[in-house]
């Protein structure tokens, strides 16, 4: 095991010093972790700690979770949104059960195989879990590469930085902290630069700090999301809450979306969940999760 170099071991330094109190940073257990990871594709930490907490307690390894009906997955993640995560999750536990004895992989390969398991939340498992060597690229992280190399960088380059710059031993405090780094100090549009660990050898900031940021459209960083209230996203999370309180006759959903006069728009959002294998028709009404016969 080499030693960390002076950057590395001020990043290592700063993230003990600044590490954020999360429940999942308390586990090494491979389902736990994966569970947190996928809550946090697209939401952010503090929102999801209540989830995590009733999620792990109602489905507390794979099979617990492979072996709930749909439904009830997604009456467990209700107030997350993006609920085609709960049945990908879902759809994980169940290959984890089928294919790998009940235990999350430990292998790259394997974890990227699972639904709903992309390069970013595959890497995680392997660090958090697993205690690899090896780096997360998520939209704070991503900031961070960019910057410090003082320019846009592609997904290939972006992971081969991160790779490169993990401490030999360290990669479950390096990831962490790098993640913390991002959202507390790197932030989007108001890094605050002063007491920064990478600051000495940020390129962007040794330039002083020129038009455009690097970080703009770089590898891992993510873009602004279109408007929420009145959209598509916001009516299919409505809809998918009242379906958990039970079984919704077709010709109410307008009501209950409050697009009385909008058919067109109303019957894509009940595609949409169909599509997706969240909700299903039975006998006129709209139904949460998959058909008995399944």
């Amino acid at each position: 095991m080499s030693r960390p170099t002076a950057e590395q071991q001020r990043v290592l330094d700063w993230a003990a010093a600044h590490r954020r109190d999360l429940p999942w940073r308390g586990t090494r257990d491979p389902w736990r972790v994966l569970v947190a990871e996928v809550m946090l594709q697209q939401t952010q930490a503090d929102r999801v700690v209540p989830h995590y907490e009733r999620f792990t307690a109602a489905y507390p390894d794979p099979a617990a979770c492979a072996g709930a009906p749909l439904d009830e997955v997604l009456r467990a993640w209700t107030g997350l949104g993006y609920p085609r995560r709960a049945r990908n999750l879902r759809r994980a536990a169940q290959v984890v059960v089928d294919d790998h004895g009940g235990r999350v992989p430990a292998d790259l390969e394997s974890l990227l195989a699972l639904p709903g398991v992309g390069p970013y939340t595959a890497r995680a498992v392997l660090a958090f879990a697993f205690g690899r060597d090896v780096a997360v690229v998520d939209t704070n992280t991503g900031r961070i590469l960019a910057r410090r190399a003082g320019e846009r960088l592609t997904p290939a380059r972006a992971q081969a930085c991160a790779d490169e710059w993990v401490p030999s031993g360290a990669g479950w405090e390096w990831n962490q902290g790098l993640l913390d780094l991002g959202a507390a100090r790197c932030r989007p549009t108001t890094p605050e630069c002063t007491g920064c660990p990478v600051r000495r050898t940020c390129a962007w900031a040794r330039a002083g700090w020129p038009a455009p940021d690097p970080a703009e459209r770089s590898a891992g960083v993510s873009t602004p999301q279109a408007r929420f209230a009145g959209s598509v996203r916001q009516a299919r999370g409505r809809l998918v809450r009242v379906l958990g309180e039970g079984p919704l006759p077709l010709d109410e959903v307008a009501g209950v979306l409050g697009w009385v006069d909008r058919d067109v728009d109303v019957e894509s959002v009940v595609d949409s969940l169909v599509a997706d294998g969240l909700v299903h028709v039975r006998a006129g009404r709209l139904v949460l999760g998959e058909p008995a016969s399944h």
